[in-house]
């Protein structure tokens, strides 16, 4: 299939770019700027120029596809709630163009907000939450109601492995190193799940190729791990003291991450690997830490 791809020169996307074309997929891919446009070049992708808030590449992209993944989103949260609604008219915009033609459409969501304090299991859908404006998936019910075959891969908060510049564990590691420990909040019992890039990237083309309409997979290729553990991890590799900060300082301490710091989000992707025989296979997030990938400077 011909796979149009926004997001494709981002740490997830680019996997996602290689995981298609390693399997005979062709890849059309949206390129804002002459930098990214030649990284897909060199990937071996066809470049789309454009971006996710310009609709008309959005529409005339998904119309020269025989399918669509969505795993482009705006990373800016001074503007969060702009950014969403942009992600939202994003999948929107590609919807009208797919509808009524049975062509493939994933789109991109997490797990961190599914069901925090228990198991998050791919058959809960969370209420709307005010506070955390991103609706992919709302807005992903919405074109499927129209007849457009799409589903949901909820991400976890680590997608990890090499080049992660920007995800969660390279905000705690420059956190560690500015304060000069590093924390975890109260007991530090909370819980992330965690999958590296290259089996999220496998997990987005089992999707493609074989997803029913209105359904979610998890891209949690590890259930649950301490932010605790995760802490002694990274002080270990800076040689920095782990410390317990309390939920009253923790504001002071992590500053705009101290919500996702305290987050308790285990999930399963049991469900999610018995549908589409996805078998993680590639290094956890404590492996991939202790290999200094993300300390090394």
């Amino acid at each position: 299939m011909r796979i149009f791809v926004t997001g494709a020169t981002g740490f997830v996307g680019t996997a996602i770019v290689q995981e298609l074309i390693n399997n005979g997929h062709q890849v059309l891919g949206l390129a804002r700027s002459d930098a990214s446009a030649q990284k897909l070049l060199t990937a071996g992708a066809e470049v789309h120029r454009g971006d996710l808030e310009d609709l008309d590449s959005l529409r005339s992209g998904a119309a020269a596809a025989d399918g669509v993944i969505h795993a482009g989103f705006i990373h800016d949260f001074t503007r969060f709630a702009e950014v969403c609604k942009v992600d939202q008219q994003a999948i929107e915009t590609i919807g009208e163009v797919l509808s009524g033609t049975n062509r493939p459409f994933i789109v991109t969501s997490g797990t961190a907000l599914v069901s925090p304090g228990k198991l998050a299991t791919e058959d809960i859908t969370p209420p709307v939450n005010p506070a955390w404006p991103r609706a992919s998936e709302q807005a992903a019910d919405a074109v499927a109601a129209l007849g457009v075959r799409t589903a949901a891969i909820r991400l976890s908060p680590s997608v990890h492995g090499k080049d992660d510049l920007h995800g969660f564990i390279p905000i705690l590691v420059n956190i560690a190193r500015e304060k000069g420990v590093s924390a975890y909040i109260g007991e530090g019992l909370n819980r992330w799940n965690a999958v590296h890039r290259l089996d999220a990237a496998l997990l987005f083309r089992l999707a493609l190729e074989n997803n029913t309409p209105g359904t979610r997979f998890h891209a949690a290729a590890e259930e649950a791990i301490t932010v605790k553990t995760i802490a002694g991890a990274i002080g270990k590799q800076l040689n920095l003291p782990v410390v317990s900060i309390s939920p009253e300082a923790a504001a002071e301490h992590f500053g705009w991450f101290s919500h996702m710091a305290a987050i308790d989000c285990p999930a399963s992707s049991q469900w999610t690997q018995d549908q589409l025989n996805w078998h993680p296979s590639h290094n956890t997030l404590l492996t991939d830490i202790e290999n200094g990938i993300y300390t090394q400077s």
